[in-house]
């Protein structure tokens, strides 16, 4: 079922596009579109700790499985992608992004 929720930016992997408390409009369930940023489930980390729901630039399918797609940041120096984890199954997007919603943004303290 696809519905429209909120969801907040928490981290700096899709800076300068997104920044740390911004507030995002999405569609839990819509599929993804190349180009487009999405919130997706990552694979867990290498001692098989669950990593966080993350927001991610969906750049195009697999080449090699068109089942499955590749996923970038927009900052190279933070967080996790596909070139570190691999590509992610249909399953793992959860949400498309659809807008930044404009609002004052208020420190986190």
């Amino acid at each position: 079922m696809i519905r429209p929720g909120l969801a907040r930016v928490v981290g700096t992997s899709m800076e300068p596009t997104l920044h740390e408390g911004d507030l995002l409009l999405v569609l839990w369930g819509a599929s993804a579109r190349v180009g487009s940023l999405a919130i997706v489930r990552l694979p867990h980390d290498e001692h098989g700790a669950p990593r966080p729901t993350s927001i991610k630039r969906v750049t195009g399918v697999d080449p090699s499985d068109p089942q499955r797609w590749w996923v970038e940041r927009d900052n190279p120096s933070a967080g996790v992608d596909s070139w570190l984890v691999g590509s992610l199954p249909h399953s793992a997007v959860l949400a498309r992004v659809l807008l930044r919603i404009p609002c004052r943004r208020v420190p986190f303290t």
